[in-house]
């Protein structure tokens, strides 16, 4: 079947370089839109986005999650943009994480489409359950009560994607 919207989500890869130049408010503000627009469980609508472009900010973002990885390295590699998702306590709204992670597909789709590169980042949860984590939530200005479901790197890459693995045989069922 020939349609945009599948070729971009078959063409879809993570980035894990990118240029230092900072994306543009309009490219920023256009994936953060289509975050918003993911389907939430009845419509409750309860993940928090907050995008970093803070150099300091993202510093010391970058050292929490390579304390949690274990690491020295940036686990953004090097990405001028970070997009924050939060949402609920899964014990307070069931489909917490699942909302949030359709808010990320949804951001990590819309850059592909209009050029940029993005990579899913974990480790938003223990990051997020520090005091440190929590003391940059209050900053944010979010409610009390959520927990980091995940985070998107987010710029321009520095090259084209790598070919795609081939699908797994069988990797789906149809049962009529």
């Amino acid at each position: 079947m020939d349609n945009a919207v599948i070729t971009a989500l078959v063409q879809r890869r993570s980035v894990r370089a990118y240029m230092p130049e900072q994306i543009t408010d309009d490219e920023l503000k256009t994936v953060l839109e289509a975050g918003t627009w993911a389907p939430t469980g009845m419509g409750r609508q309860d993940p928090w986005i907050v995008a970093v472009q803070n150099p300091e900010l993202l510093k010391k973002l970058s050292r929490m999650n390579a304390a949690f990885l274990g690491v020295d390295s940036d686990p953004f590699y090097g990405a001028p943009t970070y997009v924050l998702v939060f949402g609920s306590d899964p014990a307070v709204w069931k489909n917490s994480v699942q909302d949030g992670s359709l808010v990320l597909g949804n951001m990590m789709n819309a850059a592909h489409a209009i050029g940029l590169g993005s990579c899913w980042i974990n480790r938003e949860r223990e990051m997020f359950a520090t005091e440190e984590g929590k003391s940059l939530m209050k900053e944010f200005g979010l409610p009390d009560g959520l927990i980091g479901i995940g985070a998107l790197a987010l710029g321009y890459p520095t090259a084209a994607p790598r070919d795609p693995k081939p699908r797994k045989e069988n990797y789906y069922r149809i049962v009529k």
